[in-house]
């Protein structure tokens, strides 16, 4: 027996397309003589669908598809992934089509209402097994989440299933392969059946959608590992209902997954979403110089094009490496001086100062006028304009709105400042792009004379280490403390976190890449009297 792996990159609404892609797999799988084709979950509305699911129009569409794809199994087994209105209520479903139509319904139980997921919203959770048979063995179905909880997978079981099918639209973040690997083999513990687990790729918005389906015999012993960050059909063969053993792709490194995460995030959203190319300003630091080697291996060099916009306090060097890094890409590349336009800002704006002196609104003023330059080059070219700011900038608010934060997506919004410069050093390492210089310099924003980071942070790897478990794990100011933590360092970064929510409401999508990102992953109220110290 012969099962098909769907490791397929779909686009969210985009009916026809998806359905045109599942049915490429068909063919491709009948001639591949395979007995049944397992698509990823929502594989053909794409995942998630969000409020699309109110509609009546685009369960019309679903529907239809399922029709035309049905004619297509003749010969094979399709177990599909896809949306279900049923008299008002919807489902997260898997139908079982065989020779031109569906013998069996599915609905995913464990509706997941955490981190990115809000499935609550839109399913009815379902409450019945699914069982099918097929060449003498008995199949169940369960999807995604319903394998991270105990009732699903034992519900099939008790039904005689003898081999589990899992429809997956898995998020990826650091180490989550690791984390899918650890469920499956608790719940092969517990019941004794081999998983067959699809997972979906690609990047759909903030999320990026991995990849790296695997299979697992009874023993819990892998006997497939499918490649991370790329598309593809992959074939498992079973002897009764023992998976033969298969390829094992190698696993890529922490720094490998996450750079391969953020250049199908970037490529996915600028391609979905039909931009013929991207813009960034260039500065001369690392976190510009990271964002251009992403966006080149992402979209390749035609597609992007480098702006540096110096001012008067611009230092020579910041131009004179970006200069030899957009050489050594070949990208298009703009400089455009932003002095005279920041001038006459002033000329404007002095009288209504009174005799003020300069503080941050003259440098929120620079980066202004630059994202003011960088949207009207957008308009005129039909660029995309990614930002560059890292996650460790935006937990504190060391950003300036309508300034370098304007743009339609954060290629690092959820990148530590520690994590830039492993990855910038990872990304020279497979061919130096990024001039050492940018690596070794103590980062600036060059808004003022003599500037660095560190006037206005502590060491990024304090800071990181606070914004860490803060963020990511909810811990409170006491508890950082008693670790050992310095007192007015944590007191003073979680006040610059909790008051800039109002930023982060503001800034651009990025990819997401750790267990909890700004966005979907952390939902504070902007208006906010909620005082942790107490």
């Amino acid at each position: 027996m012969k099962i098909a792996l769907a490791q397929i990159n779909v686009c969210v609404g985009d009916i026809a397309a998806n359905a045109a892609k599942i049915l490429d797999v068909l063919t491709a799988a009948k001639i591949e003589q395979a007995d049944i084709v397992l698509t990823p979950e929502l594989a053909l509305s794409g995942y998630p669908p969000e409020d699309l699911l109110f509609r009546a129009d685009f369960h019309r569409q679903i529907e239809a598809a399922i029709q035309q794809l049905a004619k297509a199994t003749h010969g094979i087994t399709l177990v599909l992934g896809h949306p279900a209105e049923i008299n008002g209520d919807i489902y997260n479903m898997a139908s079982v089509i065989r020779d031109g139509r569906v013998i069996a319904h599915y609905h995913k139980q464990s509706l997941p209402n955490y981190t990115v997921f809000d499935e609550l919203r839109y399913f009815t959770a379902g409450t019945t097994a699914c069982v099918f048979e097929q060449g003498g063995v008995k199949f169940g179905i369960n999807i995604c989440a319903d394998v991270w909880h105990e009732a699903a997978p034992k519900c099939a079981v008790d039904a005689g299933a003898e081999v589990l099918l899992v429809l997956n639209a898995s998020p990826y973040h650091i180490n989550k392969l690791n984390d899918r690997h650890a469920v499956i083999r608790e719940r092969i513990a517990a019941h004794g059946v081999a998983v067959v687990y699809c997972n979906l790729f690609g990047g759909q918005d903030e999320l990026v959608f991995d990849g790296g389906s695997f299979v697992m015999d009874a023993n819990a012993k892998l006997t497939q590992q499918c490649p991370t960050m790329q598309e593809g059909v992959y074939y498992t063969t079973l002897n009764g209902v023992s998976p033969e053993p298969a390829s094992i792709a190698p696993a890529l490194s922490m720094h490998a997954s996450v750079y391969q995460a953020l250049t199908v995030g970037l490529r996915d959203y600028v391609r979905k979403n039909g931009f013929v190319g991207v813009l960034l300003g260039m500065s001369g630091g690392i976190d510009s110089a990271l964002t251009l080697a992403i966006a080149v291996d992402a979209l390749g060099a035609d597609k992007v094009h480098a702006v540096m916009m110096p001012s008067e306090y611009t230092a020579d060097i910041s131009v004179i490496d970006a200069r030899a890094m957009v050489a050594t890409l070949g990208v298009e590349y703009s400089e455009l001086a932003i002095n005279p336009i920041y001038q006459q800002f002033m000329t404007d704006l002095t009288p209504h100062f009174a005799g003020k002196p300069f503080d941050l609104t003259e440098e929120n003023l620079q980066a202004r006028v630059r994202g003011t330059l960088l949207m009207a080059l957008s308009n005129k070219l039909g660029k995309l304009v990614i930002t560059t700011g890292n996650k460790s900038e935006m937990a504190v608010g060391y950003a300036t709105l309508y300034g370098d934060m304007a743009g339609g997506f954060a290629v690092l919004r959820d990148v530590p400042k520690t994590l830039v410069y492993q990855l910038s050093e990872y990304r020279n390492k497979l061919a130096p792009i990024i001039p050492q210089r940018i690596i070794d310099r103590p980062p600036s924003a060059e808004l003022r004379p003599d500037q660095t980071d560190q006037d206005s942070l502590p060491d990024y790897a304090i800071l990181d280490n606070i914004i860490e478990r803060y963020v990511e794990h909810d811990e409170s100011i006491a508890e950082m403390i008693a670790s050992g933590l310095n007192a007015i360092d944590v007191q003073r970064i979680v006040r610059m976190i909790d008051r800039s929510e109002y930023k982060r409401r503001q800034a651009a999508v990025g990819t997401r890449i750790t267990s909890r990102a700004f966005g979907k992953d952390r939902r504070y109220p902007i208006t906010n009297r909620y005082n942790p110290v107490g």
